[in-house]
């Protein structure tokens, strides 16, 4: 999202034998990328997972916002393997827009099913701390929002 240059491409390209068609010297770095994994869990149950049917599955979309995912109406997500539904990636010029941008893209996600239940409305809860908003927070933010009061009017899960 940095660098305009889609790896996976370039490793296609690669592997079929054509030389890389960049330099190290080529890469620019423009603007802020940030990526959250929405996982299939219920962190208000340590983060256990919840597998079962998704009976809607819509993923946000618009500039700047990039989803990859395996998810779709009807999936079955098991409860063997990786939780993992989908990776968002979004870029802005700045941090402040990238983490607006991230969180619009997770407001527009819509996910649903029997007990299911998504790590959408705790990643939503980190954006809006304001340590994480400034970039000084630690690997104790997580056990710090579960131990938090969880917000008077949490965001809905959509």
């Amino acid at each position: 999202m940095i660098t305009g240059i889609d790896l996976v491409h370039e490793q296609f390209h690669v592997a079929a034998g054509t030389p890389l068609r960049w330099r190290q010297e080529d890469v620019r770095f423009t603007g802020v990328g940030i990526e959250c994994r929405v996982n299939v869990e219920d962190p208000d149950r340590n983060f256990a997972p919840t597998p079962g049917r998704l009976d809607r599955f819509v993923p946000p979309g618009g500039p700047f916002t990039r989803v990859d995912t395996h998810g779709h109406a009807g999936y079955l997500v098991g409860p063997h393997y990786d939780s993992l539904l989908a990776k968002v990636v979004v870029w802005a010029p700045d941090r402040d827009l990238a983490l607006s941008r991230l969180d619009r893209a997770l407001g527009e996600f819509e996910i649903s099913g029997p007990g299911m239940r998504t790590t959408i409305p705790f990643v939503r809860r980190v954006l809006d701390d304001a340590e994480f908003r400034k970039g000084r927070h630690s690997t104790g933010l997580v056990d710090r929002l579960i131990a938090a009061p969880k917000p008077t009017h949490p965001r809905r899960e959509r």
